[in-house]
């Protein structure tokens, strides 16, 4: 269990890149693919993750270079948190923002790799096998707008 809360001590702008980075639980949700309704803006989460999402270690393949070969990716960063109305209510950045501190699952707090009722599952399928018009017969949930 970590003893050094970073997080409850410093501001989300004030904290290092490696505290930042350890904030990800590695859940997965930002990596499922989202529609936005261009009339409504509603946003749905789909069952398609990015293809460079590696469903073993829940982890992005591509992580360094994810903004450059997928321009749409999204890098939070203690500016825009506040200010993207689709990050789900169990992301630990999110979480943090919202309220001081993280959850009691998180990883920084027990210790151990995230539960798997926090992560997505294994029932989804790479961006690489699903045609374009296909997207909205895999919405799965409207996002929390």
């Amino acid at each position: 269990m970590m003893t050094n809360k970073f997080w409850q001590n410093k501001a989300l702008k004030d904290l290092s890149h490696e505290e930042w980075e350890s904030i990800c639980c590695h859940c997965g949700q930002c990596c499922l693919i989202k529609l936005q309704d261009e009339n409504s803006d509603d946003v749905y989460y789909t069952d398609i993750v990015c293809r460079y999402f590696n469903l073993a270690s829940k982890m992005c393949k591509e992580y360094q270079n994810r903004c450059q070969l997928v321009p749409s990716c999204l890098k939070l960063t203690p500016e825009n948190l506040g200010k993207i109305s689709w990050i789900p209510d169990t992301c630990a950045y999110n979480i943090l923002y919202k309220t001081g501190d993280l959850p009691p699952w998180h990883p920084l707090i027990t210790g151990k790799p995230l539960a798997k009722k926090y992560a997505i599952g294994n029932n989804v399928i790479s961006e690489e096998f699903v045609e374009e018009d296909d997207l909205e017969d895999h919405i799965i949930e409207e996002s929390n707008d």
